[in-house]
């Protein structure tokens, strides 16, 4: 019995570790992501602190088309969608399309193991106090939301982008300068 069960946990154990990353293959196929809705209001003003410690407005960002992401390091959701944030935001970056990846409240020594981690190169800022979720009024994560260039938001996800669904929704509004 007691073999039985010791089989049981490590089985268990194992399935708990493949699933996040079975999930991160799953959102960068796009077989699974989230669609998102289009809205129409200005950004919210916000401002907070990137990992260097500067201080960093969404107004800095005016004349770019923005996605702005709210997520946290513990969120699998959010780590699955981070590879298709990061090779959505290098194949766009030239033409004026900014990712602000806002990090919901953990220590900057821990995001910054996690931008490490993934390789991230796009601005990473700290929200300790949960401005952001607060500013967008979504406290779900991960959520994301779509600024055009002049400072309108136009789109709003709730839960994991695949890369397909920024093509699809996201380099429309790049291509209309």
């Amino acid at each position: 019995m007691v073999f039985v069960a010791v089989g049981l946990f490590l089985v268990g154990t194992a399935i708990i570790f493949a699933l996040p990353r079975a999930q991160e293959e799953v959102i960068a196929n796009g077989e699974a992501s989230s669609i998102p809705v289009a809205v129409n209001f200005p950004a919210p003003e916000l401002t907070l602190t990137d990992l260097g410690g500067n201080t960093r407005s969404l107004a800095d960002h005016l004349g770019q088309i923005v996605l702005v992401n709210n997520w946290a390091t513990w969120c699998p959701p959010c780590k699955a969608e981070m590879p298709a944030l990061q090779a959505y935001y290098q194949a766009h970056a030239a033409e004026g399309f900014v990712i602000i990846g806002i990090e919901a409240g953990e220590a900057a020594d821990e995001v910054t193991a996690f931008v490490k981690q993934y390789g991230l190169t796009f601005p990473i800022w700290l929200d300790p106090f949960g401005m952001a979720i607060e500013a967008f009024k979504n406290n779900n994560l991960p959520s994301s939301y779509v600024i055009d260039r002049s400072g309108t938001l136009r789109l709003a996800w709730a839960g994991a982008i695949s890369r397909e669904m920024l093509e699809k929704y996201v380099t429309p509004l790049l291509e209309n300068r």
